[in-house]
């Protein structure tokens, strides 16, 4: 069995792959004329195209991310071949980035990091605008793993957690759980709005001018899921005009985000350069993931974890 590697691996992580028996590990730049002969994929990029269109044999994907919207997931159907992601890593990372956007309006970090750039000492300014988080409102767009992480951590403040999602079903640490149908009126009466839905054709530009039109608690805006399901000159718009009262940015429609972008200059918004999913021992937990899903790949032709859904796309 060969495999493609196009992310990171350990020697020792080498190591135990060879210790499955008939396995040869390709890195993307001795890729060579082996192209027609590779069995599975470890992440993607240029060499895994190639391999697409040359093999027969390719049978199985594993993602080294949890989004999946930027592969041919059509070709992948087509062709029979498997698809796992890494969702489930990303939970902790992610539901402490949100955790620390939140406390930085809540709690004036924001404004004050604003003010300093001024050399201005706003105490006196902001000291009866800043709160705590106790009986504050956070919907949340998206119910998975990344979800439930954020929530629990926020009911450890006192929040009511409201989850958004497409079937509507209870999910731990949510007060409840509404469809996306009822999400936006939701939404209107948070205090902050998270999104972590994955990028399919229903979500792209899922938050648009109708979206924020409807914000009547003038609620911050997060954004840890994908870019373009914000329609990034709806978000600025509905920013100049208050129907938020900040947001936190970590994905955009377009990476990395424009220079002559608005954004940059707003004191209200939060940038992040898409970091809230990483942490030091990521490729570690990737592997993990693969690792467990190669050896079922080998006895059964099956993937133990995280399989996609192709047609739906996450």
């Amino acid at each position: 069995m060969k495999i493609l590697n196009l992310f990171e691996l350990s020697a020792q992580n080498r190591a135990k792959l060879a210790a499955l028996g008939d396995v040869e590990v390709i890195d993307g730049d001795k890729l060579g004329g082996n192209a027609k002969n590779i069995d599975v994929i470890y992440g993607w990029g240029k060499p895994a195209e190639s391999v697409l269109a040359q093999s027969n044999k390719l049978k199985f994907v594993q993602s080294n991310s949890a989004g999946v919207d930027y592969l041919p997931l059509a070709e992948f159907k087509a062709k029979q071949i498997s698809l796992a992601n890494v969702s489930g890593i990303h939970a902790e990372p992610i539901s402490e980035m949100v955790l620390a956007y939140i406390l930085s309006f809540a709690r004036g970090i924001e404004a004050s990091h604003a003010a300093r750039r001024e050399h201005n000492w706003i105490g006196d300014q902001i000291r009866n605008q800043i709160y705590t988080l106790t009986n504050r409102t956070v919907v949340i767009f998206g119910t998975g793993h990344i979800g439930q992480g954020i929530a629990e951590k926020l009911k450890a403040f006192g929040v009511t957690t409201i989850g958004v999602s497409r079937h509507g079903r209870p999910a731990a640490h949510f007060d409840r759980v509404v469809t996306d149908k009822s999400g936006t009126v939701e939404a209107a009466k948070a205090d902050f709005v998270v999104n972590i839905m994955p990028l399919t054709a229903e979500t792209r530009h899922f938050f648009n001018p109708a979206f924020f039109d409807q914000m009547e608690n003038q609620p911050v805006f997060i954004n840890v899921g994908r870019g373009p399901s914000v329609d990034t000159k709806a978000l600025i718009d509905a920013l100049d005009t208050h129907q938020l009262a900040g947001a936190a940015l970590d994905v955009f429609e377009n990476e990395p985000l424009e220079a002559t972008s608005p954004l940059w200059e707003m004191d209200n918004v939060i940038i992040t350069p898409h970091i809230s999913g990483g942490f030091r021992e990521y490729g570690q937990a990737a592997f993990n993931i693969f690792y467990k899903n190669l050896t079922t790949f080998i006895q059964t032709g099956t993937i133990a974890i995280n399989q996609v859904n192709l047609s739906a796309g996450y």
